[in-house]
């Protein structure tokens, strides 16, 4: 087996091949060709990626699966129109080719005086090698096939006597996965830029049955750019206690009640929050953050910033799908809206600054205002979700979502939920069937706690949070 190890397109052990200096070449002759034929301004990216998997079932083998995808796609701007084209054939002459049908298509399209490349003083000018962020981890190229099954069945316990459940064990379903991304790209304003990054990850998801026949699923999982971050061991039993820890669930009468969200699942709450900042929906009249801009909406407390350049942490990045440098920058500050996330095009639709085309790494940095004043350091004690909880007092803790929705207009919101209730910081029981409304401005006005305990290898930093007097629907 080779192995050879990846540097500079060389083929890895694992049968991966980084971006070559051919592809390369044959992004710069795609430029050329582009302009060459017409097109006022261009930009190209070469993709290439792999993700390998390894799926189990019941501690045996299910699926094995490889996907690998190589792809040369362009934007083409020619005369006041604008098009997007993508093709897997790398030579000269069938980048001509495929070039000549591209511009010619483009002609056909409406003309948008908003379509063009972004400002070249915007670009970033350090992405050079593409592993500035140290989130390329070298132990990839030598991963084998028979790695990857070790991994997986490490992370299985169904039938084995790591665990001991008091119900019956119905299934356990496993996964490990590993990928790599390599991405260039260049334009016609001079911009270079490179990204290329791997991630591994474990997930494990048990069912069991109680002596009811009622059936109840947990799941776990672990990520992480590099592979000596990746938790294996333990997913799956921890899985298996969040399916018992729903036993015996019961109904829980409705009514307003503080609402305590674990950090696995709270990023549901904050995406609906930063997606009304994004360019798109501000310009269609599409966001209930329309018009706050610079304006204090949000607690004094409340910060959320863009940690776009966190080394080695998943969703760093240096540039946007643009080219547009990113930067480390409050998207909310002490309450304040700081910044929309406004590309190219939206800019000249708004008549604003281009920022980026989204966020990159928000976090939420922690707070409790409900011990405002007691002179705890937090960042060095950190706020886990027991500390929220003993803060918090009595309410409902939500450890998952079933469904629901929130109107991106209005900011309207309603949700099922499932998790357990707490009493003196302490969980009573698991409950069900509750259903929370509310609006999503009112419900972030009334956030009274945010954790230092978001999930490592989480994209979104998103801790464990806590609001005020939420209305909950209930039996």
């Amino acid at each position: 087996m080779n192995n050879t190890i990846l540097q500079n397109g060389q083929i890895s052990r694992n049968g991966f091949q980084g971006i070559s200096e051919e592809e390369i070449a044959a992004a710069g002759h795609c430029l050329e060709s582009a302009l060459a034929g017409g097109a006022a301004q261009a930009r190209v990216t070469v993709s290439k990626n792999i993700l390998d998997s390894i799926q189990l079932l019941n501690g045996e083998i299910d699926k094995v699966s490889r996907n690998a995808d190589r792809a040369l796609s362009i934007h083409l701007f020619v005369d006041g129109r604008y098009g997007t084209y993508s093709t897997n054939r790398f030579s000269f002459d069938s980048i001509d080719e495929f070039i000549l049908k591209a511009i010619s298509r483009t002609r056909m399209l409406t003309p948008d005086k908003c379509r063009h490349l972004p400002s070249p003083e915007l670009y970033a000018r350090n992405a050079v090698s593409g592993r500035e962020l140290g989130l390329y981890d070298r132990h990839y190229e030598c991963i084998s096939p028979e790695d990857r099954v070790k991994a997986a069945m490490a992370g299985t316990v169904y039938g084995s006597d790591r665990i001991s459940s008091r119900h019956t064990l119905i299934s356990e379903e496993c996964e490990y996965s590993d990928s790599v991304d390599d991405c260039y790209i260049i334009d016609s304003q001079g911009f270079t830029g490179r990204h290329t990054e791997t991630s591994f990850s474990f997930w494990s998801e048990i069912t069991i049955q109680d002596r009811n026949g009622d059936r109840y699923s947990g799941y776990w999982w672990s990520s992480a750019p590099a592979y000596d971050r990746l938790m294996i061991y333990g997913c799956s039993e921890t899985a298996l206690s969040r399916a018992e820890a729903q036993v015996g669930a019961t109904g829980h009468s409705g009514g307003k009640f503080t609402m305590v969200v674990d950090s696995t699942c709270s990023s549901r709450l904050a995406a609906p929050l930063l997606n009304a900042l994004y360019g798109s929906a501000i310009q269609q009249r599409n966001s209930f953050l329309d018009g706050t801009l610079n304006r204090k909406i949000f607690p004094d407390e409340l910060t959320v910033r863009d940690m776009a350049w966190s080394k080695g942490e998943t969703g760093s990045r240096l540039f946007d799908p643009e080219g547009i440098a990113t930067r480390e920058t409050d998207i909310i500050r002490n309450g304040t809206v700081e910044m929309y996330f406004i590309n190219t095009y939206f800019s000249d639709k708004l008549g604003m600054p281009a920022t980026v085309n989204g966020p990159s790494r928000p976090v939420i940095l922690p707070f409790n205002r409900y011990t405002a004043g007691n002179g705890l350091d937090y960042k060095e004690n950190g706020i886990n979700l027991q500390a929220i909880l003993e803060s918090a007092g009595n309410g409902i803790l939500v450890t998952g979502f079933n469904g629901g929705n929130c109107n991106s207009t209005t900011g309207n919101f309603s949700y099922g939920i499932e998790g357990f209730a707490f009493r003196d910081g302490k969980i009573t029981h698991p409950v069900r069937e509750m259903l929370i409304t509310g609006n999503m401005v009112s419900l972030w006005q009334s956030i009274m706690a945010a954790g230092s305990d978001a999930r490592e290898g989480a994209r979104w930093q998103i801790p464990s949070l806590a609001f005020g007097d939420v209305d909950f629907t209930g039996e």
